[in-house]
């Protein structure tokens, strides 16, 4: 399908009643088009567990991979959703329109009841690009595992994902006096709490490794926050700037903005 012909088919029936609006949803699901439907709806659902959610105004997307998600007017996150693979259905059940997701395997149901569609649009949708992330931590992670020396000159890399009872170290290595170093990575501006996770990172294995081991903890990410610059001189910790997609090291503020970006935690 052209741009042309996707923009084409896109379809909209605006106040219908139930059965307009079972047949045009139905339709479009047969058609594998996304489905909006926006009205006032009560939401069931029964599988791990169960949940009712009474009569509201919100928006049902419906997508081709079998995804359902119903959003209120408040969040970013849906109060209820059933995730791709599922089976959807639009039916008549004692006169109201009922979107109906079946999923399998565990088996959970979704049962969206609309007391009055406002609106349905059927989409004919052409997407056939993917998301490329750019500036992760695995992009950072890999510039140190191919040059160890961005951390500081003769630090070895061990392995990656090494297991504490604190969680997970990004890299484990060794300095060039062979004495161990936690690394932890983050791909943005960090505060307080990355320097938290960074100190009960080198005291789990401190306490894994022996007692009297002298784990030095290395923070590396773009920049650090004042309090976060405190913290780690408090505790003994380290940093290291370093963006994941440039050419080397950055010090704090070479974003060019003359703003301090927003800190990740």
């Amino acid at each position: 399908m052209t741009e042309d012909e996707s923009r084409e088919a896109v379809e909209t029936v605006t106040r219908p009643d139930a059965e307009t609006a079972r047949d045009r949803v139905a339709a479009a699901l047969d058609r594998e088009a996304m489905v909006t439907v926006f009205g006032r709806c009560t939401v069931d659902y029964d599988g791990r567990a169960s949940s009712r959610l009474g009569p509201g105004d919100r928006l049902v997307v419906c997508k081709p991979d079998g995804t359902i998600l119903v959003h209120t007017d408040e969040g970013q996150q849906p109060v209820n959703w059933q995730p791709p693979g599922c089976t959807q259905t639009a039916r008549l059940a004692d006169g109201r329109l009922e979107l109906h997701s079946l999923r399998s395997t565990p088996e959970e149901e979704l049962v969206v009841t609309f007391e009055r569609v406002h609106h349905v649009v059927a989409y004919g949708v052409v997407d056939e690009e993917e998301l490329a992330l750019v500036g992760t931590e695995e992009d950072l992670r890999r510039r140190i595992l191919d040059d160890p020396d961005l951390v500081e000159t003769g630090f070895t890399p061990l392995s990656t994902e090494r297991a504490t009872p604190a969680g997970a170290v990004d890299i484990y290595g060794e300095d060039e006096r062979e004495r161990p170093v936690v690394v932890e990575l983050k791909r943005r501006r960090v505060g307080p709490d990355a320097v938290g996770q960074l100190s009960r990172y080198v005291d789990a294995l401190g306490r894994d490794l022996h007692a009297d081991a002298a784990v030095r903890g290395v923070l590396v990410a773009p920049s650090v926050t004042d309090r976060a610059r405190r913290l780690l001189a408090e505790r003994g910790l380290e940093f290291v700037a370093l963006e994941p997609a440039t050419d080397g090291p950055v010090t704090d503020g070479a974003d060019g903005t003359g703003e301090d970006p927003p800190a990740e935690d």
